[in-house]
């Protein structure tokens, strides 16, 4: 096992084989799926290895690559393509399979982050209609892109603003279609930027 891994490090870093990068991860996650070498989260890794290999080597300036979904959709052909390389030595077929992934998801990753800016465009136009209000509102709108379930208590404390005033920027968020209340509850509630968590589950 020392010696098998020893040489996958070894191939990563071996700049006298002229292979593109994208084709070396691809070779790299499955000599990793093969080696196998812990008990329990060997998937998980070998997600992880993609794109922290391309953001490692510039391809990627975020590790925002990822093929989960892809092998996910396409398991049966995910599992033939891993096959054919150790029945029958078919390197060839699982990297155009994984390049495939890689073509797709990329496209995805496009066109999603198009909608995000399109969003972004029309809930900025939205909250211009609250006046003196619009300052908070926009800090708001900026917590929900990294934090898009929150409750009005996480306003108070990020924005630094009142119970009240938070409460109040939570109803002209509702009233302006930006964001819902997820719960039924009275207490304890919670609101989602539903409009940015759909583009995710399109």
């Amino acid at each position: 096992m020392p010696e098998l891994t020893g040489d996958l490090e070894a191939f990563w870093h071996n700049q006298s084989i002229a292979v593109p990068h994208l084709i070396r991860i691809a070779i790299s996650r499955y000599q990793f799926e093969t080696i196998h070498p812990f008990l329990d989260g060997n998937g998980r890794i070998g997600r992880l290895l993609v794109p922290l290999y391309l953001v490692s080597h510039g391809v990627l300036a975020k590790p925002s690559l990822y093929l989960s979904d892809f092998f996910e959709r396409n398991r049966g052909s995910y599992y033939d393509a891993l096959t054919r390389v150790r029945m029958s030595g078919d390197i060839v077929h699982w990297v155009r399979f994984f390049l495939q992934g890689v073509a797709e998801t990329s496209a995805k990753g496009r066109d999603t982050f198009g909608k995000i800016l399109t969003l972004r465009t029309d809930v900025e136009q939205r909250i211009l209609s609250l006046g003196k209000r619009v300052p908070n509102a926009r800090a708001a709108l900026n917590l929900l892109y990294r934090h898009p379930v929150i409750a009005a208590a996480d306003l108070e404390t990020q924005l630094g603003v009142s119970a009240p005033t938070a409460q109040a920027l939570v109803k002209d968020l509702i009233r302006l279609n930006i964001i819902t209340e997820i719960t039924g509850q009275m207490r304890g509630r919670l609101y989602a930027f539903k409009p940015y968590l759909d583009l995710f589950l399109s």
